[in-house]
C-alpha cells in the first residue's frame, strides 16, 4: 500500500473543503454537529484507551456556538484526559482557519509539502498548525467561511478525520431531509389577466402623445358596448 505524501494529503483536505458546503448554518446546527463529534469520539477506540478531547464551534468572528470536554480536566490521581493546554491548542488551530480560510490540516500538510515553516508563513504565536480545525462554508458565499468546527486530542490526522467525516455525514443528512417530499397542496389558481397591449394604455401614452387604444373588438369593448345597450333598453 502506497503511503500518501504530504502533497496528496493536502490536496485531499482541499477537496473536502470544496465538497463539504452547507446550504445554511445555524446555532442549532452547531449544537447538533458538536454533539455528533462528541458521540463519535466516545464510541472510538481512542476514548476507550483513556484519551480525552475538547470540541469548539465558533463563528469566524469568534462567537462561541458550542464547546465541551470529553474526559476529565483534573483527577484525584493527578492524571487527566485533557488539560488547559488542550484548549490553548484548540484556539490556536481555530486561529489558523481564521487567518488562512483553510482547514488547519491542509495548512499543516501544505506547509510540509512546500518545505516551509510556520514562521515563514507568519503563523507563530497564537497559531497552532495542526489538524483538527475545519472551516464551515456556505454554498452561496464563496468569499470566506462563516464558522470553524474544531476538536483537539493531540492526534493531527485523527482529529481532522473526526471533524471532516462528521461534517460530511451531517451535510448528507441535511440534504436527504431537504429532498423529502412536502405536504400535498392544491395548485393555486391563476387569475386571468388582461393582455399587455390593453393595460399598458393606463400607464402612459404612445409616440405622438396620443393615448393607446384598446384593440378593436376586444372583450372589454364588448363589455362596454353591452353595458351601453342595457342603458339604452332601460331608457326605453
Amino acid at each position: 500500500m502506497t503511503v500518501p505524501t504530504d502533497a496528496n494529503l493536502a490536496t485531499q483536505a482541499l477537496t473536502e473543503e470544496s465538497n463539504y458546503r452547507f446550504h445554511a448554518f445555524s446555532a442549532d446546527d452547531a449544537i447538533t454537529l458538536g454533539l455528533s463529534i462528541r458521540k463519535r469520539f466516545r464510541a472510538s477506540s481512542r476514548h476507550g484507551k483513556g484519551k480525552g478531547l475538547v470540541i469548539a464551534i465558533q463563528t469566524i468572528a469568534g462567537h462561541n456556538l458550542f464547546s465541551c470536554t470529553v474526559g476529565d480536566l483534573g483527577h484525584p490521581s493527578g492524571i487527566g484526559d485533557v488539560s488547559l493546554d488542550s484548549w490553548s491548542c484548540l484556539e490556536g488551530m481555530i486561529n489558523v482557519v481564521r487567518r488562512t480560510g483553510h482547514s488547519s490540516y491542509y495548512v499543516e500538510k501544505g506547509m510540509s509539502a512546500m518545505g516551509k515553516t510556520a514562521k515563514q508563513l507568519g503563523l507563530e504565536g497564537d497559531f497552532k498548525v495542526q489538524g483538527g480545525a475545519f472551516p464551515v462554508w456556505l454554498e452561496n458565499a464563496p468569499c470566506c467561511p462563516i464558522a470553524v468546527v474544531a476538536c483537539y486530542s493531540g492526534s493531527s490526522q485523527d482529529d481532522h478525520n473526526l471533524v471532516s467525516g462528521t461534517v460530511r455525514d451531517y451535510i448528507k443528512k441535511l440534504t436527504r431531509n431537504s429532498e423529502a417530499p412536502g405536504p400535498s397542496m392544491p395548485e393555486p389558481s391563476i387569475p386571468l389577466h388582461r393582455p399587455v397591449s390593453e393595460w399598458v394604455s393606463e400607464l402612459g401614452y404612445s409616440n405622438g402623445d396620443q393615448p393607446l387604444r384598446h384593440p378593436e373588438n376586444s372583450v372589454y369593448d364588448h363589455h362596454e358596448h353591452h353595458g351601453d345597450d342595457e342603458h339604452e333598453h332601460g331608457r326605453e
